[in-house]
């Protein structure tokens, strides 16, 4: 055992320096004692997360190792056991035998649909709460303190490489609670001088899953997952584009250029009111994304098997949400309901409709944006893109919107997302949902797609994004539509058999004005202005 602790210790930057003696044999026994007092008797359940900045960018840039571990202990194999037997678990592994099996029993599509970062995260978190809470309730300190140690490890991801099972696992996620378990169990009987795989004195469900079931613990860490991730990485990226095109709109706001209905032409506006509607669009969104979060922060723990709550106590489930709030810094509540808290995952296909309304304003402004880039010289050449890379292998000089097109690919993707969040949500037979993997992983992939989307964008798009507005301003001279106008003075008959001479025998709308005595020459130019045309009139009797 010796052995296996002291390489584990010396990878932990969280332990102090007299830790890394453990590497010396001599000191080994020593160590353990040094290490149980790593977390003093007065600690409550935010020493779980001690650094909430962390969070706020650990998910963003955490990346995981597959061929290797960062933890290094004793090569070769441990028995562990469950209720099917004795297996064989990699020895320097930390989970045990249920999730072994379940590597055997669902080897799919590994290492690319492992269950997300966010979600090993928010184990962490709810093992360290449910650790706190349930030392109220009869947990031995001593394990409990470990308990918190070990699920600390989990929350700041040190331990990632320990989480190996797949999205495509029972519906339930029980295979995943199971793997948190044992790797925290494994690591607190480690903290506390034990062997691995004994479940002695820390064992996965007396101790780390107590009080608790999977069936109210994975929609529970799927919600804190959620909000999370929402919070600290989807809205900051959202409203920063928003402000970003905001500034932009501003800017255009006295280039007046032609509008578009059907693809056609119309009336003129400023190129400005056309940002400003997608600044509206972003706004519109960030209220969405904002509005389905207090459902996500309802907590199913407490509800166990069914939603009753059995095996648990008075008060523990209010105890989770307090101390999960205290951890992360972010508002949680019990769920009112458990039994809706199980069997329905409305919240999450409520939230991922909100990202999936995102990605269909997001499409459309960088749709608009790419044609109104087209070009250089045969396209509508209104914007110029900022030039980020060559765009063909074939034709030299040739630039792409390719930041236009990386945004609307992502789009695609959430509404695809999007249409199996729904479908999942639906299959809520009697008492629980069993299509919660799926559900949790669509909505992180969709937030981190959107996120890393935006911020792209904004970064290498919308800051350098120009007006050409002399290629603006000759395309809304040529435009027939500036004869709507004329509609009150000459009427809409007149004015179309104006626009249409125009158009047949190639003349401006004034010539063809002319030639049809539709009016007189003072009186079209005196109407005919297109600073004019871009707001509503003062009515005068």
């Amino acid at each position: 055992m010796i052995r296996s602790v002291a390489p584990r210790l010396r990878h932990n930057a969280a332990l102090p320096r007299s830790v890394a003696s453990c590497a010396r044999p001599a000191a080994a026994n020593a160590c353990f004692s040094t290490v149980a007092r790593l977390v003093p008797s007065t600690q409550s359940s935010q020493a779980i997360a001690p650094r909430t900045a962390f969070f706020s960018t650990s998910i963003a840039s955490a990346r995981r190792t597959f061929a290797t571990t960062t933890t290094r202990m004793a090569a070769g194999k441990r028995i562990e056991s469950d209720a099917f037997g004795e297996i064989e678990v990699p020895a320097d592994k930390y989970w045990g035998a249920q999730t072994q099996r379940s590597l055997g029993n669902f080897d799919i599509n590994q290492p690319q649909d492992r269950m997300p970062p966010p979600i090993v995260r928010a184990f962490g978190i709810l093992k360290g709460a449910a650790a706190t809470v349930n030392m109220r309730y009869g947990l031995q300190p001593e394990l409990g303190k470990a308990i918190q140690q070990a699920a600390a490890e989990v929350a700041d991801l040190k331990l990632l490489d320990h989480f190996p099972l797949v999205v495509w696992q029972t519906g339930s996620g029980t295979q995943s609670n199971m793997n948190a378990n044992e790797v925290i169990s494994n690591r607190a009987i480690e903290i506390l001088g034990g062997k691995m795989g004994s479940k002695k004195p820390v064992h996965p469900n007396d101790h780390v899953n107590m009080s608790a079931s999977s069936n109210d613990t994975f929609p529970t860490v799927m919600h804190i997952a959620a909000v999370l991730d929402l919070e600290e990485s989807l809205l900051p990226a959202l409203r920063s584009l928003r402000d970003a095109m905001d500034k932009k709109a501003k800017s255009f706001d006295s280039i007046i250029k032609i509008g578009r209905t059907h693809l056609q032409d119309a009336t003129p506006l400023t190129l400005g009111q056309e940002f400003s509607g997608y600044v509206q669009q972003l706004e519109n969104g960030i209220a969405r994304v904002e509005s389905s979060l207090p459902r996500l922060r309802m907590l199913a723990q407490g509800g166990t098997a069914v939603g009753t709550g059995i095996n648990t106590f008075k008060g523990f489930a209010e105890g989770i949400a307090e101390e999960v709030s205290k951890m992360t810094g972010h508002k949680f509540i019990t769920a009112p309901n458990k039994f809706e808290a199980l069997a329905a995952h409305d919240a999450i296909v409520e939230a991922h409709g909100a990202l999936n309304t995102l990605a269909a304003s997001l499409f459309k402004i960088a749709q608009d944006i790419r044609f109104l880039g087209s070009g250089p010289r045969c396209g509508l050449g209104e914007l110029k893109l900022p030039e980020n890379e060559p765009g063909s292998s074939i034709m030299p000089g040739k630039v792409n919107p390719t930041q236009c097109e990386s945004l609307t690919m992502i789009c695609a993707q959430v509404f695809g997302n999007n249409a199996a969040t729904t479908f999942a949500g639906s299959q809520g037979n009697f008492e629980l949902n069993v299509f919660k993997p799926v559900m949790i992983r669509n909505l992180l992939h969709s937030s981190r797609l959107l996120a890393d989307g935006m911020r792209s964008f904004e970064k290498h798009l919308v800051e350098g994004l120009e007006a050409d507005e002399e290629r603006i301003s000759k395309i809304m001279k040529e435009s027939l539509m500036l004869v709507t106008c004329l509609n009150p003075i000459i009427g809409y008959d007149m004015a179309s058999k104006v626009a249409k001479n125009a158009h047949k025998k190639g003349l401006t709308l004034k010539q063809s004005a002319m030639e049809l005595k539709a009016l007189s020459e003072a009186d079209f130019d005196k109407y005919v202005r297109p600073e004019l045309m871009i707001s509503p009139k003062e009515y005068k009797l």
